[in-house]
């Protein structure tokens, strides 16, 4: 930890010295609705600029005194604006009114003409950076979207419409990065790889989204993090861990971000109905640079390189110790207690880089060279033993024997044992072209390949005696040597009417797999109107074909063998979108409703264990996901940002094998209400609070090894209230400190008993009974920060 502080102290030394000051503004149209994607630069020095965010906010930072802006936007056209003041006490507004006619010059300033049929849900970053949640974990953000689910605080996993985490595409700056793999409980898992401060921009798909991205079922999201055009920083400790990060600027040509984060969970652990020692330690470093490799005044940007790279440490073990559940109903209370022996270890190491190169050969023609690669070395090793009793409870107050155990309904033990070992090398090269045909159409192409090697040994099993019977749950020996290689492409263009009421977007993409000798072809259009009638609202509707080839947990199947035969599972997307904006209390809100049915083919059953997959590695099944998402979101208070998301969803499944029909899909929540409060004192801003909240109905459960019960029992409802309390402190008399921030978190507040998976166990009498197991209690998480 010293030589982490000293690292960062050495960090901060690089700032920029000399008075600086922050120009913050926001950007509207005429009827007072915000503008993103803006692109503000400084006359003086081009070099110097940024974009409006979602919701019209900006931010420059710049030497003191006033300065000439450039203002540009694909609908609004190119402005200027004379001695405009830094440091100013009130927002500097600017009102911007429609010039359609205006595509080349944004497209040379680096903004896409598409974003006006663009169907992504767009997130303020400093939502994300404020949301509470156990860890600042940014993936927690997106659970208070509509159609997007989840049931543990503890894991960076979600679902989405019906699907699984494995079917989510995850870029940043266009290069995918991943999860590691052996993780089978959310307690074991580090962060999500995205680190919240050094987010700019966030785009999230849930379903429909272009040609140009790629191969997977059910979401995607797309993330940009910030090229800094002065100093800037962060440093914030708190119960469960710390991080840091730093940017800046380096002369006209190089700007840089580099950022930590330290988690440190055993507090929450603490919380668990496992009593026992935990020591779980995670920690990630991340950098990301950015190059100017243009040469000239005149060709600023023209070539531009990005440079990702990782690396995350996870380090859990965990000595349990003993476990007391009582589960059952009102009038039949059942109590399971457990004695445990042994431990469970999981080390994993991951270093993730990528690259992004583009270069515009004209004003109208640009393109760019993506190129990634991912290592992870994971190791898993847990030899634990419980020794079990489960006996009816007398919940009679007025008994001698009140919580008392009175009759014992089964013993025994419960043995699970692992050595797993696994090594990926995962590489991708994408060739991306953008061609600017006409002030109204733009297209675009490109090509990709990309090869996984994954080496891996598994050696696990787990056994039950019970009633002097032993039965095997599970055994796993094998060895996988894998190699994949893939090849993909992609065609899709953008046509816009003149009078903006119509817009187009169609194209098709394709993939071969070698493994598996398939190629598969996926057509796909985005078609949005804007009616006259009422230019605050537009439709959209979305059909295409999406296709996911298998990988290494689809083609594994239970017993470990690897399945060469299985295919890609394909999804046929059906979405129709209605946005609406309005104005309330003299602020706009936008108002956002969507239908979607997504029917599945090839589909390859699975079943959820805490957060492990595991496939039949088959393609027997054809399911459907059909639903509909409701979201408002808009400054409820003056100067913050707040939503609140509503989903309903179905999704089931038929096995052509069996004679069920169609049953529920393990990820199906019916329904799904979440919402992002922010407030702050009237008279005092630097006071604030933030809410964070998740209500679902249950998932489908059943007892494990009985194909005729699965999915048969609906588990309990999850509900989650989070809520953080912040004062900032403005640090005037510092040169380089700007704001100290002290934070109290409640997590959990309500104190939710929310239930994560059931363990099955049979009694005496032959009955299945569903041990509950529980997620974390409430927790209290102080935070102390320090913004540069």
């Amino acid at each position: 930890m010293k030589s982490l502080f000293l690292f960062f102290s050495l960090l901060f030394s690089l700032l920029l010295h000399g008075q600086r000051a922050v120009l913050e503004g926001r950007i509207v149209d005429d009827s007072g609705q915000p503008v993103p994607a803006v692109n503000i630069i400084l006359k003086s020095d081009r070099t110097i600029g940024t974009f409006s965010n979602a919701n019209g906010y900006f931010k420059l930072d710049l030497e003191q005194g006033s300065h000439d802006l450039i203002l540009s936007h694909v609908q609004y056209g190119t402005h200027e604006f004379n001695d405009v003041a830094t440091g100013a006490s009130e927002l500097f507004i600017v009102t911007l009114k429609k010039n359609i006619r205006q595509l080349e010059d944004v497209i040379v300033a680096g903004s896409p003409p598409r974003d006006a049929i663009d169907p992504a849900v767009k997130i303020a970053a400093e939502s994300a950076q404020n949301l509470p949640s156990a860890f600042g974990d940014f993936n927690k953000v997106l659970l208070t979207l509509p159609g997007v689910s989840g049931n543990n605080e503890l894991s960076s996993t979600y679902n989405v419409r019906g699907g699984n985490f494995d079917e989510n595409l995850i870029y940043v700056n266009d290069i995918p990065v991943y999860r590691p793999f052996l993780a089978n409980a959310g307690r074991q898992e580090g962060l999500s790889f995205i680190n919240p401060s050094l987010v700019n921009d966030i785009r999230f798909y849930a379903g429909g989204w272009e040609a140009k991205y790629g191969d997977k079922l059910s979401s995607t999201l797309n993330i940009d993090y910030k090229e800094p055009e002065g100093p800037e920083g962060n440093m914030t400790i708190g119960l469960l861990g710390g991080s840091a990060y730093i940017g800046n600027r380096i002369n006209d040509d190089i700007q840089y971000l580099f950022g930590a984060r330290h988690r440190d969970s055993r507090y929450l652990l603490g919380t668990l109905e496992t009593r026992g020692e935990y020591l779980p330690v995670y920690t990630d470093v991340q950098g990301f640079l950015t190059f100017d490799l243009s040469k000239g005044v005149q060709n600023i940007n023209r070539t531009k390189l990005n440079w990702l790279f990782s690396y995350g440490r996870n380090r859990y073990l965990t000595l349990p110790v003993s476990q007391s559940t009582e589960f059952g109903t009102v009038s039949q209370v059942l109590r399971i207690q457990t004695a445990f022996n042994g431990r469970e270890e999981l080390d994993y190491d991951t270093y993730q880089s990528g690259i992004n190169l583009s270069h515009r050969w004209s004003d109208s023609f640009l393109s760019r060279w993506i190129v990634s690669g991912v290592y992870t070395g994971e190791r898993e090793n847990y030899t634990v033993e419980g020794a079990y009793r489960i006996c009816d409870i007398d919940n009679a107050p007025s008994s001698t024997s009140f919580n008392d155990c009175i009759v014992v309904r089964g013993q025994g033990t419960d043995y699970s044992y692992g050595r797993n070992k696994l090594e990926a090398n995962l590489l991708s090269a994408e060739w991306r072209n953008e061609i600017l045909l006409s002030d109204w159409s733009v297209l675009e192409t490109g090509a990709g390949y990309a090869r996984n090697i994954i080496d891996d040994r598994l050696n696990e099993y787990a056994f039950l005696d019970s009633a002097g019977f032993v039965t095997l749950n599970q055994s796993t020996f094998n060895a996988l040597n894998l190699a994949i290689n893939q090849f993909t492409g992609y065609l899709q263009t953008t046509v816009f009417s003149k009078d903006s009421m119509h817009a187009l977007n169609a194209g098709i993409r394709a993939n071969y797999l070698d493994y598996n000798n398939q190629l598969l072809f996926s057509p796909r259009f985005i078609y949005r109107f804007k009616p006259r009638w009422d230019k605050e609202t537009s439709f959209r509707i979305s059909v295409g074909q999406y296709s996911q080839p298998p990988f290494y947990r689809e083609l594994r199947d239970p017993e470990g063998n690897i399945r060469e035969e299985v295919q890609a599972q394909r999804s046929l997307h059906f979405i129709g979108a209605m946005e609406h904006v309005f104005n309330m209390w003299n602020r706009p809100f936008l108002f956002t409703v969507e239908g979607y049915y997504k029917r599945l083919s090839d589909v390859i059953p699975y079943d959820i264990d805490n957060v492990r997959l595991r496939y039949f590695a088959n393609n027997d099944a054809e399911a459907f996901a059909r639903g509909l998402d409701l979201r408002i979101n808009g400054e409820f208070i003056r100067g913050t940002q707040s939503w609140f998301s509503l989903g309903f969803l179905r999704t089931k499944e038929d096995i052509v094998e069996d004679d069920k029909r169609y049953i529920r899909r393990p990820t199906d929540q019916n329904i799904n209400l979440a919402f992002y409060f922010e407030d702050h004192l009237p008279n005092d801003p630097s006071m604030r609070v933030y809410v964070n909240s998740v209500i679902g109905s249950g998932f489908p459960s059943g007892p494990p090894n009985n194909f005729n019960a699965r999915n048969i029992f609906s588990g309990d409802e999850y509900y989650r209230v989070d809520i953080g309390l912040s004062k900032s402190f403005e640090l005037t008399n510092h040169k380089y400190l700007k704001t100290f921030w002290l934070r109290l978190e409640v997590l959990n507040v309500l104190a939710a008993d929310n239930t994560l998976s059931y363990s099955w166990i049979q009694d005496v009498n032959g009955a299945q009974l569903a041990i509950p197991n529980s997620l974390s209690a409430r927790f209290l998480n102080l935070k102390i920060s320090i913004n540069l």
